[in-house]
């Protein structure tokens, strides 16, 4: 019988430890101090205490911060104005707030660009895909899905100065897929992590 018990206390401390780690693995990177609220898709976002909400849901690793850096690529800004958070081609992005887009085009070293316009605020997102799926003019709201995004090479854009190393037209000043996110208020760029905080 006590060996029975025993057996019985290993099995359950093992499958313990498994859930523990399960847990740690796949749902602790989600949580965070904020709370979440469901969108139409079905969607958990996150939202934080300014009031706006990540990007990329999912997503939260960023490869190039805000400010001073050493250019990544050629015509790549040595002064960075946003950040940088990779993510596969064809991640979907979100509206951060409710707005309305003000802006769907190639923009140099950007890329296939989308802005979202609200009060003084400004909100960029570059190296999107080519396929949008808003337009000048959409009101938008928080956590609606405004685009994906875009390749590391696009073709046939008229005025697109940048290469790769192997001569590639690239979307933009960019080395592999991510979403650029900048931020303006009255013209002046910010540093996006300070509304995450």
């Amino acid at each position: 019988m006590i060996r029975i018990f025993k057996n019985f206390f290993k099995l359950f401390y093992i499958f313990v430890i498994f859930i523990t780690i399960f847990i740690c693995i796949f749902f602790i990177p989600f949580f965070n101090s904020s709370y979440t609220a469901n969108t139409d898709s079905g969607e958990i976002i996150d939202f934080n205490p300014n009031g706006f909400v990540w990007p990329i849901p999912g997503y939260t690793r960023i490869s190039s911060y805000f400010g001073k850096r050493k250019s990544p690529t050629s015509g790549a800004s040595s002064s960075h104005s946003g950040i940088d958070i990779p993510a596969p081609e064809g991640t979907k992005f979100i509206a951060v707030a409710d707005g309305e887009i003000t802006f769907t085009q190639f923009l140099g070293a950007g890329g296939y660009t989308i802005t979202l316009s609200f009060a003084n605020y400004k909100i960029t997102y570059c190296h999107c895909s080519p396929n949008y799926i808003v337009k000048v003019g959409d009101k938008i709201k928080q956590g609606q899905v405004i685009g994906h995004v875009g390749p590391k090479y696009v073709y046939g854009v008229k005025g697109n100065q940048y290469t790769d190393s192997t001569g590639k037209p690239t979307n933009g000043a960019t080395t592999g897929t991510h979403l650029h996110f900048g931020i303006r208020i009255d013209g002046k760029y910010q540093n996006p992590l300070d509304f995450f905080s």
